[in-house]
């Protein structure tokens, strides 16, 4: 959640104590607060057991960065310099699953691939997937063979003139000639 979200969410809180002061119901506080039941009621109950501090937010969510603002300079210098000075030459794409092992190499740290990936959104990089590609593929050669030799080996397609398009559908008994086969299939039973 963006800062300006938990801005709003403590607020919206702020605004639900206001409102159980004043003894109106849970379910009447979402309805004006255009929240849900179910938050309205646990909102309540919170602001029952401590009051309104009950209600106050105690800071974003979830585990705290396990590197310090010093480490994350240093990796934020690290990314800067590319993934070849780290040793992967094959193409200069930081993807999470490197950043990961970068992290663990330079601060004894481990990071999951997604946590990786958050911790460089943060630091206001995005990983890249890469092309998949021969690190040794000669562009040149290849655009010469594509003019050259594709032509000559590409199967022509078949001729417009010799193919013809109609409906199909189940031709009716009384249209086929009494010798074809299948015939006799469609006469009435007895």
């Amino acid at each position: 959640m963006t800062a300006a979200g938990r801005q709003r969410r403590e607020s919206v809180r702020m605004q639900a104590a206001e409102l159980f002061e004043r003894g109106i119901k849970p379910l009447e506080v979402a309805r004006r607060l255009r929240v849900s039941g179910k938050s309205a009621y646990q909102w309540h109950q919170l602001w029952r057991d401590g009051g309104e501090q009950a209600l106050a937010s105690r800071g974003p969510g979830g585990s705290r960065c396990r590197l310090s603002p010093r480490c994350l300079e240093k990796l934020a210098a690290y990314l800067e310099q590319g993934p070849a000075a780290h040793g992967w030459v094959e193409d200069q794409v930081w993807t999470a699953a490197r950043v990961a092992t970068l992290i663990g190499r330079k601060f004894h740290v481990s990071y999951s691939v997604s946590g990786a990936t958050r911790l460089m959104h943060r630091l206001g990089f995005s990983p890249q997937v890469p092309a998949r590609r021969v690190a040794e593929r000669d562009e040149r050669a290849v655009s010469v063979w594509k003019e050259a030799t594709w032509a000559e080996v590409k199967e022509p397609g078949r001729p417009a003139e010799g193919t013809s398009a109609s409906r199909t559908g189940q031709a009716s008994p009384a249209g086929r000639p009494k010798d074809a086969p299948g015939a006799g299939a469609a006469a009435p039973r007895s």
